[in-house]
């Protein structure tokens, strides 16, 4: 029908000057970047429910873009029309005229369902109305007040309940990151310890082997003295008498050149002075035949036992064309033929003329993208796993898995150096102490 209507003349300019918050009009507006207009207590309690636990930014209510809290500004324009709009509403007959039938200049007392609209009794028998259902307009008005302020205030608890959720997920993750950093922290604070601790043991044992050789040799020194004086001594007998005990004094003079032991080591090898690198040698060294020396195959192990932890070490092999690294029992057999396998207590990678390989059986070959002038190796004792680590290209080779028990000891394999080729040596680098 259209004569009666509950939109007040005006209504597009009531709607401007309401808060989208409260519904309500606009009380000591304010407006934000975006140029959306809010009740100043209404867009500060937003704010204070937005942001626990995040930046300054929070999303406008109305479009969601974002705006930076307290960078409020007054709106003297609108300000001046919600004035005009509170004046309005107070003036005599305003309220007479919104609730008066523009037809009969009947008072609105009924509210058509199906039409959606105030009407008057004589409205209510037209045929335009005659056959709706009509509520008194107290009780239509009763029911739109509550039902339209939930409708329309569901819709904001429920971002405002979003935005709580998402933010207090990113605290958790904020809060997940710095506990992973402070454990790599400490693990590299303990690989720290552990390689002073290793270097300090490595101190011990130069002197330990300083020591014995300065003694053998002072042994030797005194031998030599005494065998000195006996042959002067000798030189004034006559000739039946020097030569009565030549062959025990000729026996006596045969002794081997003094030897710096290394009980791990199998030679020919050459060891650098600070025990870092180890490549094969082209003289075999005459050295004691110890049960620890590994013989003919030259293999070398490190000085430290590991008995428990975790350790990390690099080894620069450069451009060899052969060599084979990892880890042993310290009880492996040492002499004949070593076949490399966990069954024999051998976990270990080499490269040979058929490439790349990890000594499991059957052997399996390694992914290889970039040629690795530097392997990393991983031992995690207690989790039973040793890694290798392609460190040119940061990339993982293999993993073996086992039960390890007793003592472990990091194990390398120059290679042989054939006719010049594969001369240079295998290298442990220094680690920085980093995650």
């Amino acid at each position: 029908m259209g004569l009666c209507s509950l939109r007040p003349p005006g209504q597009d300019m009531d709607e401007e000057a309401t808060c989208s918050i409260c519904l309500e009009l606009l009380q000591e507006l304010v407006t934000i970047g975006c140029g959306h207009n809010f009740c100043r207590a209404c867009i500060t309690k937003y704010c204070e429910d937005a942001v626990r636990g995040s930046g300054d930014a929070v999303p406008c209510p109305s479009c969601r873009a974002d705006f930076q809290i307290g960078s409020f500004r007054l709106n003297m324009q609108l300000k001046n029309l919600v004035e005009k709009i509170k004046e309005q509403s107070l003036k005599p007959g305003k309220e007479q005229r919104s609730t008066q039938c523009l037809e009969h200049e009947e008072k609105l007392k009924l509210f058509c369902e199906e039409d959606g609209e105030a009407i008057c009794v004589i409205c209510r028998e037209s045929q335009a109305h005659r056959g709706h259902t009509v509520l008194p307009i107290q009780e239509a008005a009763n029911n739109f007040q509550v039902g339209d302020t939930t409708d329309l205030r569901e819709p904001i608890a429920q971002t405002h309940t979003y935005l709580a959720g998402e933010i207090n997920k990113v605290k958790r993750q904020r809060e997940g990151i710095k506990a992973e950093c402070k454990k790599l922290r400490c693990f590299a604070s303990e690989e720290e310890q552990w390689l002073l601790q290793r270097l300090k043991e490595e101190e011990r044992e130069t002197l330990r082997s300083l020591k014995a050789n300065v003694a053998q040799l002072s042994r030797q020194s005194s031998s030599l003295r005494t065998l000195i004086s006996e042959i002067e001594e000798k030189s004034w007998q006559t000739p039946a008498e020097l030569l009565k005990d030549v062959k025990r004094t000729l026996d006596r003079g045969r002794w081997g050149r003094p030897a710096f032991l290394f009980p791990h080591f199998l030679f020919p090898l050459v060891l650098s002075e600070d025990r870092k690198c180890v490549r094969h040698g082209d003289t075999r060294q005459d050295l004691p035949d110890t049960p620890e020396r590994f013989d003919p195959c030259v293999c070398v192990l490190d000085s430290e036992g590991i008995t428990d932890g975790r350790r990390y070490w690099e080894v620069e092999v450069g451009d060899k064309t052969r060599w084979t690294l990892g880890m042993c029992r310290e009880s492996v057999r040492r002499k004949g033929k070593v076949t490399c396998s966990p069954g024999n207590g051998y976990w270990a990678v080499w490269l040979n003329d058929a490439g790349y390989k990890a000594l499991i059986s059957p052997w399996t070959p390694l992914p290889m993208r970039v040629r690795p002038r530097r392997v990393g190796v991983f031992l995690d004792y207690e989790g039973g796993e040793v890694s290798f680590y392609n460190v040119t290209d940061r990339s993982h080779l293999f993993t073996f898995t086992d039960t390890f028990s007793g003592t472990l000891r990091p194990f390398f394999y120059p290679g042989l150096s054939v006719g010049g080729t594969n001369a240079a040596p295998l290298t442990l680098c220094p680690v920085p102490a980093q995650p």
